[in-house]
């Protein structure tokens, strides 16, 4: 049986990196770092996107290899888990008792069955995704303002150039109370802007880190970050990547950070 969520702590760290250093040093104690070693690959974990005990698989990308990264049995990643842990622990008990209007940007398979039982109105959109029910610009929207409740936009604002007028009209199309969840991939301790999108990175145009959130809290009333190690080490919600080679010809802009866990982090940002 998966192990059932702790108790979420919704207090942002100042220094997220420092708070990670000091957070891993802790777990040396009691060994729970031990179950990121590469010795041992047979670790099992708990998928909570499809409630499987199972090994997690490494990946293989232009951006190195990531170990205890795939649920074999649904394809969820590290990213995914963490949602998928945010959306159980904070979204679905924050909108029991009003069902939220719901916008799901760049919709994920995975997420998308937690977040339509949410919902009391489910739309789709992408610039290019084929299915959805709406084909947009995240810079420029099609729907009234205050006509959603929930905006979920995983790793796409990494994909567009002007960030902020996408912010402004997520901001705009969200009603009082509302919350836009917007996930990036942090690769770096500081943001990096690319000159041009990178075919290596899924045409990126930026590198963002955790001051990537300082945007957001121009935007919105307030912002509140889930890390990694807020939830679970049951789930595996830690990127584990050797990231001390970077940067490379495929990524020249990222700069090296030490270590081999690295936090992801889901920003909740209320209006």
């Amino acid at each position: 049986m998966a192990r059932q969520p702790e108790p979420l702590s919704l207090t942002p760290s100042r220094n997220p990196l420092l708070h990670t250093t000091l957070h891993l040093a802790t777990q040396l104690t009691n060994g729970v770092v031990d179950a990121f070693n590469k010795r041992r690959p047979s670790r099992r974990f708990n998928c909570p996107v499809c409630s499987r005990s199972t090994m997690f698989s490494p990946v293989y990308s232009t951006t190195g290899t990531r170990l205890h990264a795939r649920c074999p049995h649904c394809g969820s990643l590290e990213r995914h888990r963490l949602q998928a842990y945010v959306v159980k622990s904070v979204l679905i008990p924050r909108f029991s008792a009003n069902p939220p209007r719901v916008l799901h940007v760049a919709p994920e398979a995975g997420l998308a069955p937690s977040l339509k039982s949410l919902a009391s109105s489910y739309r789709t959109a992408d610039a290019v995704m084929p299915g959805v029910d709406d084909h947009v610009d995240l810079r420029s929207l099609p729907y009234d303002s205050a006509s959603f409740d929930l905006v979920y936009a995983s790793h796409v604002l990494e994909h567009i150039d002007d960030d902020v007028a996408a912010l402004g009209e997520i901001h705009r199309i969200l009603a009082p109370g509302g919350v836009a969840v917007l996930p990036v991939p942090l690769v770096v301790e500081n943001t990096v802007e690319y000159e041009s999108p990178n075919p290596f990175e899924a045409e990126h145009v930026r590198a963002p880190g955790p001051d990537y959130f300082d945007k957001y809290k121009k935007v919105f009333a307030n912002v509140e970050v889930v890390w990694s190690h807020d939830a679970p080490t049951s789930i595996q919600p830690f990127v584990l990547e050797d990231r001390s080679s970077w940067p490379t010809h495929t990524m020249p802009d990222r700069s090296p950070s030490g270590g081999a866990v690295h936090e992801d982090a889901v920003p909740l940002c209320w209006v």
